[in-house]
């Protein structure tokens, strides 16, 4: 066969196959038998192997898994994949309708869909080609998941129009495939997965993709990231652009016009959560239109628009063998109940947190008792109560330690805590666990640095503080328990790797009280170097959007303590970078546009630009953008069917523009 007829067979084969997997794999209305499939599959390995340069990233034969990767390449999300809110009962959900209609009226219709029990990724399009897939993450840089996403049938590698788009999905494991996989672990001696999501998961994030290949994943594709070039002005128009392309959405979907009809569709779902082919763990419920989406915004952390309902969880017995003390990294002391092993929501539980003594006295729990657990929001293991009738008499009281399980310092409670805590700063608990946190992934991200290895090496004294870390030789690390050579110079590689974060991360890791990741982020972005922090005023912090009290008085403390600026001083000459270096913050002052300083918010469908890039474009000059129109806002940008919130600039009296005039300020 020569190369012209090898082309035209091959990209008839292509057609032919994707048709075939799209009608097995989606559809689930296979028009050919099995062998037909496999026949065909066969000849373009064939011709492929005949002509290489005519294997293309989207062929079919791409599914089979490619080389082993070294390690996962991380991804910046061009959109942030926020987290749902959550209510736990119809009281929260009714209050979740409240809020809606106080925002945009009572024109309200919701899209409620089933919640799987998976792996949230984002798949990226250009011209229709699928060309990047990722993990959440931290919602802002996920782990490059290309190869193995690739191997799931469901996910077209080419779609059926030419978009440019990011959109986002579950992967997850059907409960099938999950039986077959644990039968397999189990002849081979290996340690079954816990549930369907683990099992994901881990599949998900193999570094040999011939691994996911043969764990037969599936996913469920939920949004569009960037809704720009599509066109649609409702949720439920983007699940059916997305089914008429390609993609593969849930059915089980459904529209509701009242909160009435939101409980009555949860009640359905429920009852027919066990018949379903595949894990659920709740609902979600979103607001249909685009336009109101955009009204309601987002919090720090989710959307104001959409609410995740948890069903309610699974409650057991099971027997309190003892009670446990741990050590965080603030010198919290907190008991964690040991439990007889016992299955609840798909998952063998042994531990369940108390949280603190209080709670323990209040619901008189004691060693030896027969309690009830259940998992709070399906996730985390809570004893619930006592069954006090089965009591023998044999139980034991138990007693708050007044001394560091630990260190033995005398522990204390601070004034309107509930807490015991230790203030040894030198308690090997404490420093332990701020190691754990400062190597974490929304910290300083270092791969290879487990809570296992990160206590191995300071129990064989090879670090004592974070700084330590950048201290580390090859020939430390190979002589410890299961570090080979490769291990050791993958952790090198990424510690070395880590001294080019951003400052936000190292201010995270450094653990400072009341500093979470976002507060970091904002006085990274402020002051952009940590040298400037360390000499900020408590009045200089307060200042700043979103900076309180509290944790301004914490900053100028922790920055204050000689070992804290030792330390820093210490890492900075180990070659951690200290400067901020994301997108710069301008600050009012320092611009000299019409928009600087001013408190501006967007509404309506923008035609030129993105939210995200005159969002962008506005901080850039010194605005600030928010999401709701009040008093303090100076100024509102309306594009087309601009809704409540113009109405409300217009009741306040409050200047407005369109989109060309934000345009022509910002290309100034």
């Amino acid at each position: 066969m020569d190369k012209q007829s090898a082309l035209n067979r091959v990209h008839e084969l292509h057609e032919l196959l994707n048709i075939y997997n799209y009608e097995y794999n989606v559809l689930d209305k296979p028009s050919v038998p099995d062998s037909e499939y496999d026949r065909l599959m066969q000849e373009l390995l064939k011709l492929e192997e005949a002509f290489p340069d005519l294997k293309s990233s989207d062929s079919p034969t791409q599914r089979v898994g490619g080389a082993v990767l070294e390690a996962f390449q991380k991804v910046v999300h061009r959109t942030s994949m926020l987290s749902l809110g959550n209510a736990f009962n119809e009281q929260d959900l009714r209050d979740f309708d409240r809020r809606v209609r106080q925002a945009v009226g009572d024109d309200i219709q919701y899209v409620v869909e089933l919640k799987i029990d998976g792996l949230a990724v984002s798949l990226r399009y250009e011209n229709g080609l699928f060309v990047q897939g990722a993990t959440r993450g931290d919602g802002t840089i996920g782990e490059d998941i290309t190869e193995n996403l690739k191997t799931i049938r469901s996910i077209p590698l080419r779609i059926k129009r030419e978009l440019s788009f990011e959109v986002r999905g579950e992967a997850f494991m059907p409960k099938k495939s999950f039986e077959k996989l644990n039968e397999l672990r189990l002849q081979l001696e290996e340690e079954p997965f816990a549930n369907p999501r683990n099992a994901a998961a881990g599949s998900i994030r193999q570094l040999d993709p011939k691994i996911a290949a043969k764990r037969n994943l599936d996913i469920f594709v939920y949004s569009i990231a960037d809704l720009g070039e599509t066109g649609v002005e409702r949720h439920s128009e983007a699940l059916d652009l997305l089914e008429d392309v390609g993609f593969k959405t849930n059915q089980e979907r459904r529209k509701c016009t009242s909160i009435e009809e939101v409980l009555a569709a949860i009640e359905e779902i429920q009852e027919k959560r066990a018949s379903l082919s595949y894990e659920i763990d709740g609902i979600v419920i979103k607001v249909d239109s685009l336009t109101q989406q955009e009204e309601l915004g987002f919090t720090a952390k989710s959307p104001r628009w959409a609410i995740a309902y948890k069903f309610p969880a699974e409650e057991v017995m099971t027997k309190l063998i003892d009670i446990e003390l741990s050590v965080g990294r603030t010198g919290v002391i907190t008991p964690t109940a040991i439990l007889e092993p016992v299955k609840v929501a798909g998952t063998t539980v042994q531990r369940a947190s108390l949280h603190n003594e209080d709670l323990i006295r209040e619901k008189d729990i004691k060693i030896g008792d027969t309690v009830v657990v259940k998992k709070a929001g399906d996730i985390i293991p809570e004893v619930v109560n006592v069954l006090v009738d089965q009591r023998t008499g044999e139980e034991q009281t138990f007693m708050m330690p007044t001394h560091c399980p630990a260190c033995e310092s005398e522990l204390v409670r601070i004034e309107g805590e509930v807490a015991l805590r230790c203030i040894n700063p030198q308690c090997p608990a404490q420093i332990v666990e701020g190691l754990i946190h400062f190597v974490s992934r929304n910290a300083m991200n270092i791969d290879g640095l487990g809570e296992r290895v990160v206590a191995q090496l300071f129990q064989e004294g090879l670090i004592k503080d974070v700084a330590d870390l950048y201290r580390l030789t090859r020939e430390q690390l190979i002589q410890l328990e299961r570090m080979g050579e490769k291990s050791t110079d993958n952790l090198l590689s990424a510690i070395e790797q880590s001294k080019e974060n951003s400052l936000e991360k190292l201010l995270f890791g450094l653990g400072i009280r009341h500093v979470g990741a976002k507060a970091a982020k904002t006085l990274a972005q402020y002051f952009e170097s940590i040298e400037k922090l360390m000499q900020a005023s408590n009045e200089e912090l307060i200042s700043i959007n979103e900076i309180g009290d509290k944790m301004a008085d914490a900053v100028v403390t922790y920055f204050e303590n000689p070992d804290v600026q030792h330390l820093i001083n210490e890492l900075a000459s180990l070659g951690v970078n200290t400067a901020y270096k994301g997108p710069k913050l301008i600050k009012a002052e320092d611009s000299d546009s019409y928009l600087a300083g001013k408190t501006i918010v967007l509404t309506g469908k923008l035609e030129q630009l993105s939210r995200n890039e005159a969002k962008e474009g506005i901080e850039a000059l010194g605005g600030k953008v928010t999401g709701s129109v009040s008093k303090n806002t100076d100024l509102v940008v309306a594009g087309e069917a601009a809704g409540s919130k113009l109405k409300k600039a217009e009741e306040l009296n409050i200047e407005i523009w369109d989109e060309a005039r934000l345009v022509a300020e910002l290309n100034k």
